[in-house]
């Protein structure tokens, strides 16, 4: 694969057309063919389609894939709504307050779920299309053929191909797994009745979100991991959320080799070796949050020279190419960055590519990336561990979320702040916040790297009082001195961290 010249989502369950088809039973021409008609295939086929060029939109499934339908946008109304179980029977960190709630009608919950679900995959996808006339839109599976692509018996002639076909819950290979009517990601959001007893099956992000909204929602919830919570999370912050897990009730098992599963007469029986010790788990229901897999499957790939990984994902430079000629691929069928503005970015860069040459490059360098958990996970940037990977000399901040003021007025200090920076040139290399409010304050962050910002910089620079953001401030100021010696405001003059 040549260097470049100078990111769809699953397929989910079948749907209903609603937009004009390609011409049926008659060859088409178009200069761009887009699988896939999630996130990254309508970023695909709306860029193409602003050039003026002429596309053809095919999906398979629900139309507007994983993001709308069965990942972000249900899941996160879902944590939010068990979220308020939880903040009313945290009140009483307040003096004289008191609260409780209690879900009583969790199927009432689903329907509303269902109907945001509904009324944004028609004003964001299905409403879409009528405004795009350079968009054709047909649905049916689809794959390769020479000179374009098939679907249904009709063949579409087109100069470029985009894959945007997303992915899907993976399996894994754990003996009698077959035999156990479990959960996916998927299933387990459309669940009317909770069950008493869960067992959540991997400590990702998706493991840990589903895990702490439905042990909020009042299930017991054991999750079970092969090597910790938040694998990809700087240490601090993996181990400090298993702390703040344990302490809502949910039992975490980690470092384990999973052994066999069974269906039992009331649920599931996982057996895991931990510490060289056989350890049986038994639950009403089992949640399998172990990755994902794209969906590769019937799109004829390697009849015309696309190449796989290991791990069945398309493999594409950083021009988004496979080894296909004229064939790009984007979002999560790449295995990469699998989150749905990464999927959007990648496939828009696909299609200006795929019509434009090969000039514009692939950059997650200041990739932000959530997980909504409470406290909420937010990073940006290199690890720890990844900086000194890359060779650089390592500088390391990390404050505790109770030297924030923010966290002190809402009498909530879970969590940290962790900045990692270049020792030579101050350069800030990662910013990783564990936080209530986490998720809104690393974009600063964001930004700052994307701008090669130093500590120093951000040190210098006024953040609103009383906001969980200027704990970044709060940690840049920290390379320096001890912020537990500060006044209220006194981190707001011009001190940094190369005046010490």
């Amino acid at each position: 694969m040549n260097d470049c010249c100078a990111f769809s989502e699953s397929q989910g369950n079948p749907g209903t057309g609603h937009q004009p088809a390609v011409n049926g039973g008659k060859d088409s021409a178009f200069d761009l063919v887009v699988i896939g008609a999630g996130s990254a295939g309508f970023s695909a086929a709306i860029t193409a389609a602003d050039q003026g060029a002429q596309v053809a939109l095919i999906g398979a499934g629900t139309i507007g894939g994983t993001c709308v339908n069965i990942g972000c946008v249900p899941s996160k109304t879902l944590i939010r709504a068990a979220e308020t179980l939880h903040n009313a029977r945290a009140a009483a960190r307040f003096a004289g307050i008191a609260a409780q709630a209690e879900p009583i009608d969790w199927r009432a919950t689903i329907r509303q779920k269902d109907a945001l679900v509904s009324g944004l995959r028609q004003a964001k996808y299905v409403d879409l299309l009528p405004a795009y006339n350079g968009i054709a839109y047909r649905e049916g599976p689809a794959h390769l053929v020479d000179g374009g692509v098939a679907t249904d018996g009709v063949r579409i002639a087109a100069g470029k191909i985009v894959i945007a076909t997303g992915a899907r819950p993976a399996v894994p290979a754990i003996s009698g797994i077959e035999t156990v009517p479990y959960l996916t990601s998927t299933t387990a959001l459309d669940l009317e009745v909770l069950p008493r007893t869960l067992l959540v099956i991997g400590g990702g992000y998706i493991g840990a979100e589903l895990a702490q909204m439905f042990a909020r929602a009042g299930v017991r919830v054991t999750l079970v991991c092969r090597s910790r919570l938040l694998p990809e999370a700087e240490p601090e912050i993996g181990a400090a959320l298993t702390g703040y897990f344990e302490g809502e009730g949910i039992t975490i098992l980690s470092g384990v080799a999973y052994r066999t599963i069974r269906k039992t007469e009331d649920g599931a029986s996982l057996t895991v070796t931990q510490d060289d010790q056989d350890v049986a788990i038994d639950a009403d229901q089992v949640l399998i949050a172990t990755g994902r897999t794209p969906n590769i499957e019937g799109l004829g790939l390697a009849e015309h020279g696309v190449a796989v990984s290991q791990r069945a994902a398309i493999v594409v430079d950083d021009c988004m190419r496979t080894t296909g000629a004229g064939v790009y691929a984007a979002g999560d069928v790449t295995g990469r960055d699998q989150f749905v503005y990464m999927a959007a970015y990648g496939a828009k860069l696909a299609a200006r590519n795929a019509l434009n040459g090969d000039r514009l490059r692939y950059d997650n360098s200041a990739m932000p990336a959530i997980v909504f958990t409470d406290p909420q996970v937010a990073s940006v940037g290199l690890t720890e561990a990844a900086a000194r990977a890359a060779g650089h000399a390592v500088y390391v901040s990390s404050i505790g979320l109770d030297q924030v003021p923010r966290a002190l007025a809402a009498r909530d200090s879970r969590g940290l702040i962790k900045l990692v920076a270049d020792a030579n040139s101050g350069r800030l290399l990662g910013a990783h916040i564990l936080a209530p409010e986490g998720a809104d304050s690393i974009q600063t962050a964001t930004l700052a790297i994307r701008k090669g910002l130093t500590v120093d910089d951000l040190a210098d620079t006024i953040f609103p009082y009383l906001t969980t953001v200027e704990g970044l401030k709060l940690a840049a100021l920290a390379f320096g001195r001890d912020v537990a010696k500060l006044s209220c405001c006194a981190g707001q003059t011009a001190w940094t961290a190369s005046s010490k």
